[in-house]
């Protein structure tokens, strides 16, 4: 019955995005596309839960391994002659790497794991707010080294040319992937040992538990996990900018979680999803959204106004999210 019970914890979030996959693939392509965009949303939401649900440290830098991810995924799956061209300082071994796409995933959460586990190292030891502004100053400095260096990037221009392979199988696939990995590491002595230290940390280290350890190996393995959404995301765009993944992405995925519920798979899955849908509708309206007897045009920046609204409520009404912060659990008979 205990294993019945820890399976609907998985079935359900699992069966949200399969739901999410196969419904979308049913619509106009337009809005295919938003549903596609939802499920790498999806994806890197899961992946800032693995630290931030598990530890209860808030992070502001987990958009950075997407970013990384995301470049390292595109650069390798560019053509040499065509990068060239457009990044023409480019490091010899960046430029002349050429990868398929599966590969290039793969090499996107490498990257981004072995990124978080680098700076995880220092930053791990800190806790409260100071995790967190430290977390916010490595997405600044990671945001301008990206868009800067153009050794190891366009810099400041765009990057394009990039396969777009993130049809409705890949992205399903990748997100429903993570959060499979996401429910295993929750439910693993380390998972369940780190959330304990978060509970009461005085207990933890009393009882033996090394609270730095298991943060850094939570950090690296979201960081993993979002350098692979990073990739799935600029497979989907075809193209990146450093700016698509800096202030804007990191506001938007962290009002998903908390909308959601930080202490729950489920609750980043229903977060991501949910919000995914008022945003792809607010930023059509922006743009004049046909209703055909009218049209609704609502001023540039509603979208970010109205969740920053809706996160606000969320915090002050039910601090635990929608989902409570539970998992869904069959009912006991």
């Amino acid at each position: 019955m205990r294993r019945l019970a820890a399976g609907s914890q998985l079935f359900a979030p699992v069966l949200l995005l399969a739901l999410v996959g196969v419904l979308g693939s049913f619509t106009s392509r337009t809005v295919q596309f938003q549903f596609r965009f939802a499920l790498v949303m999806a994806t890197i939401v899961i992946a800032l839960y693995v630290f931030v649900g598990n530890s209860g440290v808030v992070s502001f830098g987990h958009i950075s391994f997407v970013a990384v991810g995301a470049f390292a995924a595109g650069l390798t799956t560019v053509p040499e002659a065509l990068k060239l061209s457009l990044s023409p300082d480019l490091f010899p071994i960046i430029a002349r790497a050429e990868v398929g796409n599966a590969v290039s995933l793969l090499l996107a959460a490498a990257v981004g794991g072995l990124f978080a586990l680098i700076v995880g190292g220092p930053l791990m030891r800190l806790s409260g707010l100071s995790a967190g502004i430290a977390t916010f100053a490595v997405l600044v400095i990671t945001n301008n080294v990206l868009r800067n260096w153009e050794a190891i990037g366009p810099g400041a221009r765009t990057l394009s040319l990039v396969p777009e392979t993130t049809g409705f199988l890949q992205a399903t696939v990748g997100a429903v992937a993570v959060a499979v990995l996401a429910f295993l590491y929750q439910r693993s002595r380390f998972g369940r040992v780190l959330r304990a230290s978060s509970e009461d940390a005085p207990a933890a280290e009393g009882a033996g538990i090394d609270i730095y350890r298991q943060r850094l190996l939570a950090f690296a393995l979201s960081g993993a996990l979002a350098g692979f959404a990073g990739g799935l995301l600029v497979h989907l765009l075809g193209s990146i900018t450093t700016q698509q993944v800096y202030l804007d992405l990191t506001f938007v995925t962290l009002a998903m979680l908390v909308i959601g519920g930080v202490r729950s798979l489920w609750g980043a899955v229903v977060g991501a999803l949910l919000v995914s849908g008022v945003n792809s509708l607010l930023l059509t309206a922006e743009n004049g959204l046909d209703l055909g007897l009218t049209e609704l045009t609502v001023p540039t920046g509603t979208r970010l106004v109205t969740l920053g609204v809706v996160m606000a409520l969320i915090l002050l009404f039910r601090p635990r999210g929608l989902t409570g912060g539970r998992e869904v659990t069959l009912p006991r008979s």
